[in-house]
């Protein structure tokens, strides 16, 4: 009886432990397992990270170049702007002066006009004096006018002189009188007296040729206006011009008479004009 109980008892311990050992390796075998699987995952991972780290090595490197590219390009950039910088700067102080040189030659055209204006206001008041000077005189043998700014007095030789001679008669001096008054009324004019004759021959004892006697002419008339009517030799010039500047064809006797004339041309004044130009 005791016998068997403890085989009985025997046998329950065996198959207890049994059971236990059987549980305890499935439990092992199930923890490897998931070990196993918990590696695998690491392991994927890790190359994964590597690959990662990898590529992160590459874009390293892109992006490295780059920037040394960059770095690069960036002071050729700044070199090329600041090259600009200093060339705008200079094309701008181009301009400036430019402007500033269109500026000074459009005063000094304005100043010029003006400057002619009244040069030209100046010529005709002297105009206008002369004229109402010798109003009385016939126009066809005293012609008073202004060409190119200049002002011109042509007097017929048959007011002054008489045919051949070149000693003023005593009714020219009344009219030479008239145009002194003006002229002496414009003390800084300078003028010449001009002598001009037609193209017929001429000889006598004390005349060689036509120009010599358009330059007795001449003399006669400027020795009348200093001793007579006191205007200072120094503003007048005697020249001579014989046949050779014809106004009218000397083929016919009105233009030979039209060529035999006294001409008395009112010199300009450059200096006075220029004081005009800068004249405010």
């Amino acid at each position: 009886m005791k016998t068997t109980t403890f085989l009985t008892a025997a046998v329950c311990s065996l198959s207890l432990l049994s059971c236990v050992s059987t549980k305890k390796f499935h439990s092992m075998e199930s923890d490897y397992k998931k070990s196993q699987a918990d590696a695998n995952n690491c392991q994927d991972m890790l190359l994964k990270a590597q690959a990662l780290s990898n590529d992160l090595a590459k874009d390293k490197n892109v992006l490295q170049a780059q920037i040394d590219y960059l770095k690069k390009n960036s002071t050729q950039v700044l070199s090329a702007l600041q090259d600009m910088s200093v060339l705008s700067g200079k094309q701008a102080e181009s301009v400036k002066q430019s402007l500033q040189t269109l500026s000074e030659k459009d005063s000094y055209i304005r100043n010029l006009q003006s400057a002619i204006a009244r040069k030209d206001s100046l010529n005709m008041a002297l105009v206008m004096n002369l004229k109402g000077a010798v109003g009385d005189i016939n126009d066809k043998d005293i012609n008073i006018k202004v060409e190119k700014g200049v002002v011109y007095v042509d007097i017929s030789d048959k007011l002054l002189f008489n045919s051949g001679k070149y000693a003023v008669t005593e009714n020219a001096r009344k009219i030479l009188g008239k145009v002194a008054k003006v002229l002496e009324a414009y003390p800084d004019l300078e003028f010449m007296v001009e002598g001009h004759t037609d193209n017929v021959p001429i000889s006598t004892g004390c005349l060689e040729d036509n120009w010599d006697l358009s330059v007795k002419r001449s003399t006669s008339v400027i020795r009348i206006l200093e001793n007579q009517y006191h205007i200072s030799p120094e503003r007048m010039t005697a020249a001579g011009h014989g046949k050779f500047l014809p106004v009218a064809s000397n083929d016919n006797a009105e233009g030979r008479a039209l060529n035999r004339r006294t001409r008395i041309v009112i010199l300009p004044q450059l200096d006075q004009f220029f004081k005009l130009l800068v004249k405010k």
